[in-house]
């Protein structure tokens, strides 16, 4: 009888067996932000979870696992700090790339699968009550090659953590180089997916057909779709006087009908010196337009129970959310699937129209909105006719 072969070494510091090692390419990085990963008990056994890299590559970073955190010290803590927030999706959540603090904040990450992510959430009403920040990855996951992600848009824990900081900290491209353990392990795993010739990975070789970028509400209820745009009252951040962005002009048109809505709404707020400016209203159209309780009583007459509401960027809609509208629609976020189908930053309406090689629409509305609006609705067109790549 064969005797078994040998247990594989394995690496005291990265616990991945020493053939693919990455501590060599291990460079800790020091951050100002500080970083708590909260952990799934069950993805504690991944083998190419990418946590270990995180907490290995972040100075500071503090790894909990479990999935009621109550009793757990460091997270009510956390939790009573006041200046922590989830990196988690959600209407409220504040986009990275917007963000703007005055001090370091505490950035808490869930690690896990998206179901268990959400268990984590219901057993610790404290996280989910936490402000969320969002993110808006532009290319697919490297982690995609080796373990299959749940839809196009999601990438790996050490992905998000890295593209959150380089905003945060505004120094992308020291968290780009945070990566390089990742990417060093991604291709170490692949060429034993490819090249080695044993039975252990050849199972892993799978053909598999590539995903839809544009979600089934966009590409099967197109007869659904309203596209809105919100032009807002806003003030820069570090004004004295600065007051919170309101909604002053609000457009929607249904894609399949053509069906329109407008309104210019007084604001409730002193007026920013730049507004009219910016969104292109002259200050005696916003004085003459209708009251906040009007526009909401027209807006959701015009809305149907089935619509799905499609905007460009989180601002307008969680503009409009933080004014007191409830959303009850499910809603879209065209630049986010564009950036995925371009692969590319998609940038503004306008550069968007650029990259799929658009004709700049005619507008119909007034001021920035009426140009935005039509610029939006030529791009979720194109969306919905997008064709998949073999």
């Amino acid at each position: 009888m064969e005797s078994a072969p040998p247990p594989r070494q394995v690496c005291e510091r990265c616990f991945r067996p020493c053939s693919v090692c990455f501590c060599a390419d291990l460079k800790p990085v020091a951050t100002k932000t500080r970083v708590v990963i909260l952990q799934h008990p069950r993805e504690r056994d991944v083998g190419i979870g990418t946590v270990r890299l995180a907490r290995l590559g972040l100075a500071g970073c503090e790894l909990r696992r479990d999935v009621d955190f109550g009793d757990d010290p460091i997270v009510r803590e956390v939790l009573a700090s006041g200046n922590a927030y989830l990196l988690f999706p959600g209407p409220d959540a504040i986009d990275v790339e917007t963000a703007d603090f005055a001090s370091p904040i505490t950035l808490v990450v869930l690690d896990g699968t998206w179901t268990q992510a959400q268990k984590l959430l219901k057993a610790n009403p404290g996280l989910a009550a936490l402000p969320r920040l969002r993110l808006s990855p532009v290319a697919p996951s490297l982690y995609g090659q080796i373990r299959r992600e749940p839809a196009a848009h999601c990438v790996a824990t050490i992905e998000a953590i890295a593209h959150v900081l380089g905003y945060l900290e505004k120094d992308r491209e020291r968290f780009a180089e945070f990566l390089r353990p990742m990417a060093a392990m991604v291709e170490r795993q692949l060429h034993y997916v490819t090249e080695v010739a044993s039975n252990r990975h050849r199972h892993s070789i799978i053909k598999r057909t590539p995903r839809d970028p544009i979600p089934a509400e966009l590409r099967q209820r197109r007869a659904d779709v309203v596209c809105v745009q919100g032009e807002a009252n806003a003030w820069p951040r570090l004004h004295p006087d600065r007051s919170p962005p309101e909604t002053v002009h609000w457009l929607a048109r249904r894609l399949a009908t053509g069906e329109s809505f407008e309104s210019v709404i007084v604001p409730r707020r002193p007026l920013a010196p730049s507004t009219c400016h910016h969104i292109q209203l002259a200050p005696e159209t916003l004085a003459a337009g209708e009251s906040w309780n009007s526009f909401l009583t027209r807006f959701r007459a015009f809305l149907r129970p089935i619509d799905v509401l499609v905007h460009w960027g989180h601002f307008s809609l969680a503009t409009l959310v933080a004014d007191g509208y409830g959303i009850e629609h499910p809603h879209l976020d065209a630049r986010l699937i564009a950036s995925k189908v371009l692969a590319r930053r998609a940038g503004t309406v306008e550069e968007c129209l650029t990259h799929m090689e658009l004709p700049a629409p005619q507008a119909w509305a007034a001021g920035r909105g009426g140009m935005r609006i039509a610029g939006l609705c030529e791009v979720v067109e194109k969306l919905c006719a997008w064709s998949v790549k073999p």
